[in-house]
């Protein structure tokens, strides 16, 4: 046995034996850790609780009241549809959360992570849509047997329910493109910061979506040639986002489906934001060599999106990423060297890796083709 499996041994045998609980919590240089670990432990157990609670601050639109300035405690109830006895509950429970917070005169007012989460439409829009993917965690064991997908997540996401995604109708891609282009605000200022695009002449965004991206990178890089390519309904769709942001002489949109056609030529850039870890290994290879073939000589390919392994990815990456992939039924989240390893394959050289600013452990990496 190594070392380090002995010493996980060791460590796991103390913290399984409630001998060791008991001594550690009495024990004044051990007592803190004990306390610090006993909540860490409850925090894990009551995690369910706490999503629920920040799920009925959203639909009941509780920070959008408190965001008027601070309101009595009794007159939250009426505005909220409830009564007396549940409010209060709700309120300690939004206060512990730090969505809320009552002051000395007895009032509630919005908290620090409500005003955080009040700044961030796209999350707010992402909490919404997570009733689905509670529904399919409701038998998380089930999920995990059947491989994943079967699911509300599954049905939400048009394009991974169906051979040819490219025959989906505007209708069933509104509602995901709509969750895609608000929550890709948020960070796309981050992968720019990371990765200026200054030195590039034509910019084609792959699986662009109704072009939200492509409006945070036409107002950084004003003389940048634009082209977004996705699905024609997802297509359909941008032309009012883009018309709306005075973008619609400035981006060119082409309809497709990446894994049944050639993509466009004629980009020197082209980025893949948030695409890579919801395709499985053969369509992400097969989708670098399109962009490989699409791109001139020493053109880039830049990929933007959740990563394992790099710092902070924890829990975000590890567990919220992985088993929302599994809900959706195909993609995984990937590091940096597996998303090397297979661009490599591809025929990329030159491949370089940056960590976004971003609150979510997003990477930024690009890489060249050379001949």
């Amino acid at each position: 046995m190594s070392v380090e499996a002995r010493w996980v041994a060791f460590r796991n045998g103390l913290l399984a034996n409630p001998a060791f609980h008991r001594f550690a919590a009495r024990f004044p240089l051990f007592k803190p850790i004990a306390q610090a670990e006993a909540y860490r432990l409850f925090d894990l157990t009551a995690g369910f609780v706490y999503s629920q609670v920040l799920g009925a601050a959203v639909e009941l639109g509780l920070l959008e009241i408190l965001a008027e300035g601070p309101k009595p405690a009794e007159n939250l109830g009426p505005q909220l549809g409830l009564a007396e006895a549940p409010l209060r509950a709700f309120l300690r429970a939004t206060a512990g959360l730090e969505l809320t917070e009552c002051l000395r005169d007895g009032r509630i007012a919005l908290g620090s992570q409500g005003a955080a989460l009040l700044g961030d439409p796209g999350l707010k829009r992402m909490i919404s849509h997570h009733r689905k993917f509670y529904r399919d965690l409701d038998d998380t064991v089930a999920l995990l047997r059947r491989g994943g997908g079967g699911g509300e997540v599954q049905s939400y996401w048009a394009y991974a329910r169906v051979t040819d995604p490219s025959g989906a109708k505007s209708a069933e891609v509104a509602d995901y493109s709509q969750l895609m282009a608000e929550t890709a605000i948020s960070f796309a200022d981050d992968v720019l910061d990371v990765w200026p695009l200054t030195p590039y002449r034509k910019l084609m965004d792959v699986g662009g979506g109704e072009g939200a991206f492509l409006s945070v990178v036409a107002r950084r890089a004003p003389s940048l040639k634009l082209v977004l390519f996705d699905l024609p309904a997802v297509v359909e769709r941008a032309e009012a986002r883009l018309a709306a942001s005075g973008l619609r002489d400035r981006v060119e949109r082409v309809g497709g489906s990446f894994s049944a056609e050639a993509l466009p030529t004629g980009a020197d850039l082209i980025s893949l934001i948030r695409i890579v870890h919801d395709h499985d290994d053969p369509v992400v290879l097969a989708l670098f060599r399109a962009i490989y073939a699409a791109l001139p000589k020493g053109g880039e390919i830049l990929i933007a999106e959740p990563m394992a392994g790099i710092a902070g990815a924890g829990r975000p990456t590890e567990v919220y990423f992985s088993l929302y992939l599994l809900a959706m039924g195909h993609g995984r989240t990937r590091s940096a060297s597996e998303i090397g390893d297979m661009l490599k394959a591809a025929g990329f050289r030159r491949i370089r890796v940056r960590k976004t600013a971003s609150l979510l452990p997003f990477g930024v990496m690009v890489a060249a083709r050379d001949n």
